[in-house]
């Protein structure tokens, strides 16, 4: 049961790191794009663009892995260490900056380059999710 727990209480921590993480992406991304577009009007508006806008689709596998984290934890006992085992691999890779590479990899790098809070946040989700 422990050792049960204390794979709960480690999907937890990873899941709220996570969320700093995106949160900072996407602060990082709403700069970026009123740059380019001017100031974005309301929140709902932000929502819709972060939804439906080419400009935030690269944030689309991040949003969705954290999805698949939290049915994860919430599927608690019946998700199997394979499942989880897998899912952190995901993340482990989608989450590697790759400053020549291209999709996700390359606008991480950037993100990383040009937001403090990103770089903070990155630090901490890396050791929650283990060794490759």
């Amino acid at each position: 049961m422990q050792g049960h727990d204390q794979a709960r209480a480690r999907l937890d921590d990873l899941s709220r790191a996570l969320l700093r993480l995106h949160k900072a992406l996407l602060d990082a991304e709403r700069l970026s794009y009123e740059r380019v577009h001017g100031r974005i009007a309301s929140n709902g508006a932000f929502l819709q663009l972060v939804l439906g806008d080419s400009w935030f689709a690269w944030l689309r596998p991040l949003s969705h892995s954290m999805t698949r984290l939290d049915e994860l934890a919430e599927e608690d006992r019946t998700a199997s260490g394979a499942e989880i085992a897998a899912l952190l691999a995901s993340l482990r890779s989608l989450l590697t900056p790759s400053e020549t590479g291209e999709g996700f990899g390359r606008h991480y790098y950037e993100a990383l380059q040009r937001a403090p809070e990103v770089g903070l946040a990155h630090a901490q989700v890396k050791p929650l999710l283990g060794s490759r």
